[in-house]
């Protein structure tokens, strides 16, 4: 009997924390944003409606289509895609995080997407939209009052972590692409500032007081950042809230040491560090789908022997595990 009542004991606990879990609620939304182009967003967030498969791009995600939100008090965390992708190109983290609590609110940044490359080499446009995307969230949202303002984060991979580094306080000094540019022609990067017919050399350094940083950010997580080489120790001082940081072994697109490590090097509190053995620079990405692979092959190549569904079942226990830890 005692071991009966033990176990119904287990289960007493257990159940609670599955109801909170639930189900998650998705919503495409389109935000004003001044007199630019509206900016297209998606939220993910907690609710007890029930899920089922539904299409989303070349993927497909278990969740309620605009299903009532669950809880209060809620954490927010804001994603920055990278370079040529699109909001949901995480939709795994945004899922994990979701089913743990968590408002999930994720930008396509505008001219910086697959379909449209208009704006790629204009990186320094990030930032105030992601600060508009919190804005919208915190005050526009018809939800928003269930979200607690003093619990935000900000998630950033290549472009998106460049973007993430900016927005929780980080200055880069662009003086430091035109040298980089001239040693590393071929790097990604540098191809992108060449597409745009920009000389490397003849891109301005804006002023300290041109970027736009976010103070309501109170954690980040960033993954393989693009344009890392640009901040130094200087740049970096105002990033003073926790940041979970990643780079993969084996990136050809941002290749060790001028962006991930000069990073962690220049971050004035060491960050949570961890290095993805034999992983290259997509692996960030969700995995691809057969559709995926057929229209975006270059993005759903990984290294001989990468498992990257099993790498992104540990990475968003991670994210999630950060996030939990960081905004309480």
């Amino acid at each position: 009997m005692k071991f009966i009542a033990l176990i119904a004991a287990a289960i007493a606990l257990v159940l609670p924390l599955e109801a909170r879990a639930g189900n998650v609620g998705f919503i495409e939304l389109n935000i004003a944003n001044g007199a630019d182009k509206p900016l297209n967003i998606g939220v993910w967030y907690p609710t007890d409606a029930p899920a089922s498969p539904q299409p989303f791009r070349e993927f497909t995600q278990a969740v309620a289509p605009a299903g009532p939100v669950s809880g209060a008090g809620l954490p927010l965390v804001v994603f920055s895609h990278g370079t040529g992708g699109w909001y949901g190109e995480h939709d795994d983290a945004a899922l994990a995080l979701a089913h743990a609590g968590f408002v999930v609110a994720a930008v396509s940044h505008t001219g910086d997407t697959y379909d449209d490359h208009s704006r790629a080499a204009s990186i320094m446009g990030r930032p105030p939209q992601v600060r508009r995307l919190i804005d919208y969230m915190l005050a526009e949202w018809p939800d928003h009052g269930r979200i607690d303002a003093n619990r935000v984060g900000v998630f950033g991979f290549s472009a998106g972590g460049f973007t993430a580094l900016v927005a929780a306080g980080g200055t880069p000094n662009f003086s430091r692409i035109g040298p980089h540019c001239l040693a590393h022609p071929d790097y990604f990067d540098c191809q992108v500032i060449a597409r745009a017919h920009i000389p490397a050399s003849a891109i301005p350094n804006p002023p300290a007081s041109a970027w736009i940083h976010d103070p309501r950010i109170k954690a980040a997580v960033v993954a393989a950042p693009a344009l890392g080489f640009t901040f130094g120790p200087e740049g970096l001082k105002g990033v003073t809230v926790p940041v979970q940081l990643w780079r993969d072994e084996k990136d050809h697109i941002l290749p060790a040491p001028d962006y991930t490590d000069a990073v962690r090097a220049d971050l004035p509190t060491a960050p949570e560090f961890h290095l993805v053995l034999n992983a290259d620079h997509y692996d960030f990405l969700a995995p691809c789908t057969e559709v995926l692979r057929r229209n975006a092959p270059e993005i759903c190549v990984s290294p001989a022997g990468f498992d990257r569904i099993a790498f992104h079942e540990q990475f968003d226990r991670e994210v999630v595990r950060f996030f939990q830890k960081t905004l309480g």
